[in-house]
């Protein structure tokens, strides 16, 4: 996976979106960067200094340390519980607390989330919980996990595929990987989330996928799960609870894109989510920080 760290060139988006960022401060019509437009409301957000964002990159290098342990394991045969011993391990060793593990159920009755992983396979979107199945050549198995670490948060997920795979599920890794690309470069040239969250969905539509729309990313720092909500879509919603990127926002990304349908249901046990055609999806993440430089991935080795 590309990736960019710190200052220096971006990358330019696919062609045929580069029109659509918006025109650089000062030009004609163009408003400035502290006038938010008509409507919008930004949400409380809780800014990071420098010393903070190095902090949760420590967090997230060893959020990336687990993920190069699940990516050597991921072969016909394994797990994904075998997976989620690994990651454990990786975060024991470090004195990391995982984010994930005995989770609150949002859905009343049901148990907290039982691994440190989100391991979710094929037409599962998000949530699966890990198991003794093995997996089998052509599966695709999306890792979501995260960590705590000296008080700060890391959070990211890779979509893995096991063996070779169809050309079409190759293409549906591939085009929702370049959606998180996409977004980063895309968050040094915009001013607004609903922007980037625009460049994306027009992508994923553009290569004839569908964007999830019930789940979202999110602010995050000392705790997972912070304001604001981060869509991968825009709505009204988005329009009016708009995001500024500036520096110290810290955002965790993550784009879930379906082969399919966007429709999804979430299965008995009150965690994994799945499409409603069951055909496959994938899911990217890193956490990122807006800083004078522009966006940092945090995730990274």
């Amino acid at each position: 996976m590309s990736s960019q760290r710190g200052p220096g060139r971006r990358p330019s988006l696919p062609s045929f979106l580069s029109g659509v960022v918006r025109r650089p401060e000062g030009a004609a019509g163009s408003k400035p960067a502290d006038a938010p437009p008509p409507g919008r409301r930004p949400p409380t957000i809780q800014l990071k200094s420098p010393r903070e964002i190095a902090l949760m990159r420590e967090a997230g290098r060893l959020v990336a340390r687990a993920h190069e342990e699940v990516r050597k394991l991921v072969v016909p045969g394994a797990t994904t519980a075998d997976l989620d011993a690994a990651v454990a391990a990786v975060f024991r060793e470090a004195g990391a607390t995982p984010l994930f593990l005995n989770y609150p159920c949002s859905t009343k009755g049901k148990p907290a989330f039982p691994a440190v992983i989100c391991s979710s396979v094929n037409e599962q979107v998000v949530h699966g919980i890990p198991n003794k199945r093995p997996l089998r050549e052509g599966d695709v198995v999306a890792v979501d996990t995260g960590c705590r670490l000296n008080g700060w948060c890391g959070d990211s997920a890779f979509t893995w595929a096991v063996g070779p795979v169809a050309p079409e599920v190759q293409k549906l890794l591939d085009v929702t990987s370049e959606t998180l690309q996409l977004a980063i470069r895309a968050m040094g040239r915009c001013r607004y989330w609903s922007e980037v969250a625009s460049l994306m969905e027009q992508y994923v539509k553009s290569q004839g996928f569908s964007v999830i729309e019930n789940f979202v990313g999110h602010g995050i720092g000392k705790d997972m799960h912070e304001e604001p909500q981060v869509p991968n879509f825009v709505s009204k919603a988005l329009r009016k609870h708009d995001i500024r990127l500036e520096p110290g926002v810290v955002l965790a990304v993550e784009p879930m894109v379906a082969m399919g349908t966007k429709e999804v249901r979430t299965l008995e046990d009150g965690w994994t989510v799945e499409t409603k055609d069951r055909r496959p999806s994938a899911h990217f993440e890193h956490t990122i920080a807006m800083t004078s430089d522009g966006p940092q991935i945090l995730t990274l080795p």
